[in-house]
């Protein structure tokens, strides 16, 4: 069970943890809770705090934990790099559009919707949500 518990807890502290976070820049509240990117990373905690348990009730040789690792290098990697990425793409183009004249009957803003800016995490973003992770499924491994 703790194999499930101990990921699902590491993401819940990780994107709670937004809320208090000033460098989020964002207002309290579920839009906080759910977002997609800020300090901590949460994709980052429910993944390492799944390689982590794995290695520690498994063992690093079995191939649950080299699976696990696959995948955590997979999520962190789109986490840090595409959706971060896109996230630029996302802000450039909002600028463009609002930069365009608008003709009275024709509002640009039906056409074109505002594209999400912040979807991927930093670097640092990513290495304290993995921390958060390693750290929860540490302590419950003691624990348990």
């Amino acid at each position: 069970m703790s194999y499930l518990i101990l990921p699902l807890l590491a993401a819940v502290i990780a994107q709670a943890s937004k809320l208090f976070i000033k460098s989020n820049h964002e207002k309290m509240g579920w839009q906080t809770i759910i977002s997609y990117s800020g300090m901590p990373s949460g994709h980052a905690a429910l993944v390492t705090a799944l390689v982590t348990i794995i290695g520690l009730k498994q063992g690093i040789l079995s191939p649950l934990f080299a699976i696990a690792l696959v995948l955590a290098i997979i999520v962190i990697r789109d986490a840090v790099g595409i959706r971060r990425y896109l996230g630029e793409h996302g802000k450039m183009l909002n600028e463009l559009i609002k930069d365009l004249k608008e003709e009275p009957d024709k509002p640009l803003d039906n056409n074109y919707p505002h594209l999400l800016e912040r979807i991927g995490h930093t670097p640092a973003q990513a290495a304290v949500g993995a921390l958060i992770g390693f750290l929860v499924s540490l302590i419950g491994f003691w624990v348990m």
